[in-house]
């Protein structure tokens, strides 16, 4: 017969097989390290070269050449920033799922996708149609916001974590909305340094 210790270990390796099927753990630290890495520099580029730092919510000359010229720039600045942060993760993310003799594309990570995707497509119209109406002011602050409630939305299919990180970074972008002038600041911190802690942390919790 089966002794206390063995009842234990069994249930604890039903509980695993059942968690590595609901939730998406190949999630890298490693990812969130060179995201928020690429986020910083990005930030860098934008306010030291293309001079971007908006300080109010609406300019009065968002049809002046050499305004438009730097946002089309720095819109290309966060393009790059973003395939860069996207081809990181999956790669490394893959790597993580063939360590763990799991699959990369699954049902759960379907969950995943379709649970950040909706609030940030949502999030990239508003602001395409606030930068045409010249609130340049709150491209940052709601980026902040949308990719704060992805991350809550994804939270539900990945580790518990997430929430957290989910709820400073809505927290960020309201307050870079109130303080507009800290807009681009409040945007490294969130993309930047709380990405890199999130993959520290992440890194020597479940990878190592």
């Amino acid at each position: 017969m089966k002794g206390h210790q063995d009842y234990i270990r069994d249930i604890v390796e039903i509980r695993s097989m059942m968690e590595r099927t609901s939730k998406f753990l190949s999630l890298s630290g490693w990812a969130g390290i060179m995201g928020g890495l690429y986020a910083i520099v990005g930030a860098y580029i934008a306010y030291e070269v293309f001079d971007f730092n908006p300080d109010v919510i609406e300019y009065s000359y968002p049809k002046s050449e050499s305004f438009s010229s730097n946002l089309l720039k720095v819109f290309f600045l966060a393009l790059i920033v973003l395939i860069l942060t996207i081809s990181t993760a999956i790669f490394l993310s893959y790597k993580k799922a063939i360590k763990r003799g799991e699959k990369l594309w699954n049902t759960t990570a379907k969950g995943l996708l379709i649970n950040m995707t909706v609030p940030l497509i949502a999030g990239v119209l508003l602001i395409l149609i606030l930068i045409s109406k010249g609130l340049i002011g709150f491209i940052a602050p709601l980026t902040l916001l949308f990719y704060g409630l992805a991350l809550f939305n994804a939270s539900n299919f990945t580790y518990e974590e997430v929430k957290s990180i989910g709820l400073i970074e809505i927290g960020l972008g309201l307050i870079s909305i109130y303080f507009v002038e800290y807009g681009l600041l409040c945007w490294a911190v969130g993309f930047g340094v709380v990405h890199i802690i999130y993959g520290i942390y992440l890194h020597y919790r479940y990878e190592r």
